[in-house]
């Protein structure tokens, strides 16, 4: 299984802020204690293959509406609450997040599948003894030996790095709706660390919002009727970024570089680029649109 599986779909875009701790009891636990996580296909990222650079975690794909599975799962979770953090159960419902399952390649539940260092290492199917279950743990854990980083230290909470004051003031303003703030306090981030990736991105963010903001929510039917109108176009392309559709509004900004001449097709491209820079540069979406720029500039 581990060659075919590919768990890249579940990596969030740069833009999208991670998903929240989750430090209740009904989510992840300290890894010391044998961590029982519940994952979605919102979090997977975060607590399958982001944390299985420190343990093995150990995906368990069932669901609470096969009662085989459901005995099954509580077999595992006691396991892990044995298990002294070396390694983590996730517990994945097929019907809540069926992408999962079709990652994996699974063809009946449960299916159990261990992840080490973001890739598939080793799966079954089927409920198994806990005897055999113990042996499959054990071998797991002796393909990983010395080269994960460990379990979260011991603590009832995992360490967690002091917050940049100056970021918590931006983004207090940003949640107070209060933008030119929220771009003065990241621009201060920016004059004293020129190389902050996050707050130059986060500036860029924030401006994009701030200049939709101010947009006619009709611009779009506007543009399409006056195509010649290179201000109702790059409108257009900002509320259907807005609206994520990415393509459509890189596909008009393309056009518009492509018809027009001079000053224009340099302002259509400059505002591409802006665009662009919304977005991770591997992002297929950007790659394929800086494609068709080059096409339409030459």
């Amino acid at each position: 299984m581990s060659g075919a599986v590919d768990l890249s779909a579940f990596k969030e875009r740069a833009t999208a802020p991670p998903p929240p701790r989750n430090t209740s009891g009904d989510g992840a636990v300290s890894a010391v204690s044998g961590a029982v996580i519940e994952v979605t296909e919102e979090n997977f990222e975060s607590e399958v293959l982001l944390k299985s650079s420190q343990v093995p975690v150990i995906v368990n794909i069932g669901g609470r509406a096969y009662e085989p599975s459901v005995v099954f799962t509580e077999v595992l979770e006691s396991l892990a609450a044995r298990a002294g953090g070396k390694w983590i159960l996730a517990n994945v419902d097929v019907d809540v997040s069926p992408r999962i399952a079709q990652a994996f390649g699974v063809q009946s539940v449960p299916t159990v599948v261990a992840v080490a260092a973001g890739q598939p290492l080793a799966d079954f199917q089927g409920a198994q003894p806990e005897a055999q279950l113990s042996q499959w743990f054990d071998a797991v854990l002796q393909a990983v030996e010395g080269k994960l980083s460990g379990p979260v230290p011991d603590g009832d909470e995992p360490v967690e790095e002091a917050e940049d004051p100056r970021f918590v003031a931006a983004e207090t303003a940003l949640d107070e709706g209060d933008l030119d703030a929220a771009i003065a306090a990241y621009q201060v981030i920016l004059d004293a660390e020129p190389n902050n990736a996050e707050a130059k991105s986060a500036v860029r963010q924030v401006k994009f919002m701030a200049r939709v903001q101010g947009v006619d929510p009709e611009s779009i039917a506007a543009a399409d009727a006056d195509p010649s109108n290179l201000e109702l176009q790059f409108a257009a392309a900002d509320l259907e970024m807005f609206a994520q559709q990415p393509e459509a509004s890189f596909a008009r900004l393309i056009s518009v570089v492509s018809r027009t001449a001079g000053d224009d097709k340099a302002a259509a491209r400059t505002r591409l680029l802006e665009l662009f820079e919304l977005f991770d540069p591997a992002e297929p979406i950007v790659i394929a649109a800086r494609r068709k720029l080059a096409s339409a500039l030459y």
